[in-house]
């Protein structure tokens, strides 16, 4: 049986449910860590954070179980514990800036937001480290070559490693099935995002990790990144058509992944 691990973001998790396994359970052998960035998965807890006694009622419980592994720094642990046959990361989430908070860096993430932990006094002070910024590219190269000597060091080096490659689609369907461009984005409200600049920010990010890590695969579906009006997640430039997610699992089975809706 395939225990399949994902770094990355709803692109990848969405391949379980396009093969049935739906959102309000658990999918067996399946751990997701998502909303964060690999800078902000090798720094520290964040200080005198204090989760709250019940799940935010603004946020489902698999974001903020997200928000809580990325401010109290426990997705690597889990990663390992996992064992996964496989691990997959995509960058899709490494489009939320940084904030440096103490002597820690978190994701500035919407569901950070959502969450109200941004009111703690553990934020006080915090100050951003834009996602395009040339700070933050070093950091994120310098974590990529983190994450390397991770793998390698760990039985996260016994896993097929695969690299989901994907772009923010510049057109969309619309709802009537028309084709239209898909020229504006908003990252976070009031913050606009630039789509071609982050196209060309996950393709240096792919290039630097793949020349970092130990050899892996390549998936990628680059005829079907096509935003969907459609989409259950509403339309964004990484909520694609469904022949997207069709032909993407196709080439995870081709690599020995199996889906297994849990009971």
């Amino acid at each position: 049986m395939t225990r399949v691990a994902i770094v990355g973001s709803c692109i990848s998790r969405d391949l379980w449910r396009f093969r049935g396994a739906g959102d309000t359970e658990p999918v067996a052998e399946l751990l997701y860590v998502s909303r964060t960035s690999l800078p902000s998965l090798f720094a520290t807890p964040l200080p005198a954070f204090r989760p709250a006694a019940r799940p935010p009622a603004t946020l489902r419980p698999q974001p903020h179980r997200a928000v809580l592994a990325d401010l109290q720094k426990t997705a690597l642990a889990a990663l390992v514990a996992f064992r996964p046959t496989h691990l997959i990361f995509d960058f899709i989430d490494e489009r939320f800036d940084l904030l440096s908070a103490g002597a820690t860096l978190v994701t500035d993430s919407w569901e950070l937001e959502a969450s109200g932990y941004r009111r703690q006094a553990a934020f006080k002070g915090a100050r951003a480290v834009p996602r395009l910024s040339a700070a933050c590219e070093r950091l994120w190269l310098e974590a990529a070559g983190r994450m390397a000597a991770f793998v390698r060091a760990t039985p996260l080096g016994e896993a097929r490693l695969i690299l989901h490659a994907a772009r923010w689609a510049e057109r969309r369907r619309t709802a009537g099935g028309r084709i239209a461009a898909l020229d504006r984005m908003e990252l976070l409200p009031g913050r606009p995002a630039d789509i071609a600049a982050h196209n060309a920010l996950l393709a240096r990010y792919e290039a630097a990790f793949t020349a970092l890590m130990p050899p892996m695969d390549r998936i990628a579906a680059p005829s079907h990144r096509l935003a969907d009006d459609n989409h259950l997640w509403g339309l964004s430039p990484f909520h694609y058509v469904p022949a997207y997610y069709e032909a993407v699992w196709g080439q995870l089975e081709a690599l020995g992944v199996r889906p297994r809706a849990a009971a």
